[in-house]
């Protein structure tokens, strides 16, 4: 998901060096849009792995 971000931010760099202002426009806000989904998950696996819901798995079987 980051990698699609990245990638969308340098169309927008690109279309926006070119002149696109609308394609620009329009790849800047996929490339937010992914960043924060990407942002979301990180912090929700972090704490998960904080908290050891996987030692919980191992400790089960």
């Amino acid at each position: 998901m980051l990698k699609y971000a990245i990638i969308f931010a340098v169309i927008s760099l690109i279309a926006g060096a070119l002149g696109f202002g609308g394609v620009a426009a329009g790849a800047a806000g996929i490339a937010k849009v992914l960043f924060g989904f990407f942002l979301i998950l990180a912090v929700i696996f972090v704490v998960l792995a904080a908290l050891g819901v996987g030692a919980v798995k191992k400790v089960l079987k």
